[in-house]
């Protein structure tokens, strides 16, 4: 039976931040959205990637010229005529950003033609997962650094997320502060944004073990796969190094994988070419036998995360949950530090609150 996408549309969102905010080497005041919506007749999809303007213009292409009037259920087809498309482009960045909200959109069409939640045309692993707070940003005060990971930790979080390397020499004394907001018995994570050179990361690493950190994430750039490797060897016991949301193919975290550059891969399927990329970098996990970890958009990554073996936890950005928490009705709000799939609905779950968003609208 032929289910054609009958109609499909892209909206573009830029949503200010509820304070300035920097990592250790970017700073911003407002995230964009990029929305894909497909029709397939009665049966309504949303996908999505957080993205600039012009990801938002390409995926409209696209969606026009290779996605409308194609089969929902030939869904690899489709898939590998929207990445010969872009091979001029260059398979990464904007146009696999593009693709990923096209690819989302099209596997939550899938499962809701068939009416069944998206874990389950997956095949569930799992019925919930963890999530680890995430902000933290260097712009911060010590003040709003406590409030923000210490109320997560009341919330039965077991684990959360800061950002450092802005100020290198301020890091210790804020990691300090980070541990006695969360209390002993909550993980506390950093990243760095690759601020960092490998001597800086390294002495930093057995500085931030005094405080039991036991993640640090792209401690120097993570296209430096010889450095990260350098400091995966001479780590503190008990910390793992952490990189991977700025891989866009299968490939990159193949080469990833294969320098031994980090003890825990991260993906993001608003990024690595959409669930369908997800799924291939959790068989490059399955195979490597490593852990995976998803980088921001949690209600993306809910379901995906409940059905890959490998899969151990989630990034609970917070821009994104607060963007996500406006946006969608359905959005699954975490309980005692997880999140689990809503079975009663079909695909993800998420409904655009059309009206909601609207006032962030920027047009195309």
């Amino acid at each position: 039976m032929h289910h054609k996408v009958t109609s499909g549309s892209v909206s573009f969102y830029t949503i200010p931040t509820d304070s300035p905010e920097a990592d250790g080497t970017f700073s911003w005041t407002s995230t964009s959205m990029v929305l894909v919506q497909l029709e397939c007749g009665a049966v309504h999809a949303l996908g999505y990637t957080y993205a600039d303007h012009s990801t938002a213009v390409l995926a409209s292409r696209l969606l026009n010229e290779i996605v409308v009037g194609s089969d929902a259920f030939s869904h690899g087809a489709t898939l590998q005529r929207l990445l010969a498309a872009i091979r001029n482009l260059g398979e990464t960045g904007i146009a696999m950003m593009a693709v990923s909200a096209i690819d989302n959109a099209l596997w939550d069409l899938r499962a809701r033609i068939v009416s069944v939640p998206l874990v389950s045309l997956l095949g569930q692993v799992r019925t919930s997962i963890p999530v680890y707070g995430s902000g933290g940003f260097t712009t911060y005060s010590d003040k709003q650094l406590t409030r923000q990971l210490g109320g997560w930790a009341e919330q039965g979080f077991s684990m959360v997320k800061m950002k450092i390397g802005s100020q290198p020499e301020r890091d210790p004394e804020r990691v300090i502060t980070a541990r006695q907001a969360i209390g002993a018995n909550c993980k506390l994570f950093v990243d760095a944004n690759g601020a960092y050179t490998v001597t800086q990361a390294v002495e930093l690493a057995h500085c931030f073990a005094q405080q039991s950190v036991s993640w640090f994430e792209e401690p120097v750039s993570s296209d430096n796969l010889v450095g990260l490797d350098q400091i995966r060897r001479r780590a503190p016991l008990g910390m793992d190094i952490a990189a991977g949301e700025y891989g866009y193919t299968a490939w990159y975290f193949r080469r990833m994988l294969d320098a031994q550059a980090v003890t825990i891969l991260q993906a993001d399927c608003t990024r690595c070419g959409g669930i369908s990329g997800f799924l291939d970098a959790a068989s490059l996990c399955w195979a490597y036998n490593i852990p995976l970890s998803s980088h921001c958009g949690p209600s993306m990554h809910l379901h995906v995360c409940c059905a890959v073996p490998r899969a151990i936890h989630m990034e609970f950005f917070h821009d994104h949950a607060r963007i996500e928490r406006m946006f969608f009705d359905g959005f699954c709000e975490p309980r005692e530090g997880q999140m689990t799939p809503d079975l009663s609905r079909p695909g993800m779950g998420l409904e655009l609150k059309t009206q909601d968003a609207e006032k962030f609208r920027v047009s195309l």
